[in-house]
């Protein structure tokens, strides 16, 4: 009979479907977090078991674990075998998580110490090359420990990833679900792996004077979900362009401001090879010469606008070879009009792949959007999804062009 916490299994998206993940429960107080982290996984579609410490469960119940992953919780290795069961040269694990993880436990993997549940399943994975995440949580001045930081860099020479704490308030806090479900995806996928994946967001501002700015309402939130998309299908390198610092594990950030700016680095960083660019940000079609004092308040005055530079156009004829994702945006018109004036630019610019959308009737910055994904091959398809399903669906069609 299906345990209730299995209700939510795949609710939030299939990334994680077919996969078995053990996760590892250590003596800190961030363990409290893993029922969360637990249950944000399934939503993924992973079936999840924990397998704890005698120290963890001083801080939380094995009740609790049973309840957050739907299974019974490993608390010693039995007649079972469960090390083996799971993680061994035929078992049934995809990926050992083990999350939080002490300095304790990262010092007796790395010395190949089997004294708990969690340090015999990590020892039986590193043989039989099962993949393990490791999530640190401990006092900062632990974490900075000669001896630690020495401990952390021989499990990561024996290709266990690392995902760094939070340094704040004197602790070295663990990283936020969200980049540590992220950074799984990106283990257990790799359907861009070897890719490298450039993407501009968000909107761009062109300064009046240095007080006032001329912008979009674009959020960025497309361009964000792309990024993490990327990083989720396994890209060897992921970039992403905009205005905003998320500091998102995975994600290489570049600030710009303006249009001028995010061509320039958009070219720049172009030079460091890339297989995919994708434009997804509104990018300033006009620009002015910024005032260098304030203008003064309750008179009329006449703004210049100019018009700026495309970079999709510039992007195309540096490298023809690239593929170039392009985003339209239009405000009221017909179906068939959209869908005209997509394909124009989609010939116009040489792109491989446009994304168009009537922002006269949609939410701007929600977390959901209606966009017709255009290509010169394929007739025109609409999707109305949240943004990440629209991102998974537009490097479905990348991935189909780049075969």
């Amino acid at each position: 009979k299906m345990h209730p916490t299995l209700w939510i299994k795949g609710n939030k998206s299939n990334s994680l479907s077919g996969k078995t993940i053990v996760i590892g429960v250590t003596g800190c107080i961030a363990a409290v977090r893993i029922i969360e982290l637990a249950r944000e996984l399934i939503r993924r579609g992973a079936t999840v078991y924990a397998v704890t410490t005698p120290a963890s469960e001083k801080i939380i119940h094995h009740a609790a674990l049973h309840y957050a992953t739907g299974n019974e919780v490993i608390r010693e290795i039995t007649g079972k075998v469960e090390h083996v069961e799971f993680c061994g040269i035929k078992g049934k694990a995809d990926l050992l998580l083990i999350a939080p993880a002490t300095a304790n436990t990262i010092g007796k993997i790395a010395q190949g110490i089997d004294d708990t549940p969690v340090t015999a399943f990590a020892t039986t994975a590193l043989g039989s090359n099962i993949p393990i995440i490791l999530v640190p949580a401990m006092h900062e001045s632990m974490y900075r420990h000669q001896t630690v930081a020495s401990n952390i860099s021989t499990l990561e020479s024996m290709d266990i990833e690392i995902i760094r704490p939070i340094i704040k308030e004197g602790i070295a806090k663990i990283a936020s679900n969200d980049s540590i479900v992220l950074l799984v995806e990106r283990k257990l996928n790799n359907a861009l792996k070897g890719k490298r994946i450039l993407i501009t967001s968000g909107s761009n501002i062109e300064s009046i004077d240095p007080m006032r700015i001329l912008t979009t309402r674009a959020s960025g939130k497309t361009g964000e979900e792309l990024a993490k998309m990327a990083v989720r299908m396994g890209a060897s390198k992921v970039t992403i362009i905009h205005r905003k610092n998320q500091e998102i594990p995975g994600i290489n950030e570049i600030y710009v401001e303006s249009s001028k700016q995010m061509m320039d680095a958009v070219l720049f960083e172009l030079k460091n090879g890339y297989d995919i660019f994708i434009s997804a940000a509104a990018v300033s079609d006009y620009t002015l010469d910024s005032m260098p004092y304030k203008i003064k308040s309750n008179k009329e005055f006449t703004l210049n606008f100019k018009p700026t530079k495309k970079i999709i156009f510039k992007v195309r004829e540096l490298y023809p070879n690239i593929i170039i994702v392009g985003f339209k945006a239009e405000a009221n018109v017909s179906e068939d009009m959209i869908i005209q004036i997509s394909k124009k630019a989609l010939e116009k610019n040489k792109l491989d792949l446009i994304v168009a959308n009537d922002i006269g009737r949609v939410e701007i910055g929600g977390n959901e959007n209606s966009v017709y994904i255009i290509d010169s091959k394929s007739k025109p398809y609409l999707m109305k999804a949240s943004k990440e399903k629209i991102a998974q669906e537009i490097f479905k069609r990348i991935i189909d062009i780049d075969e």
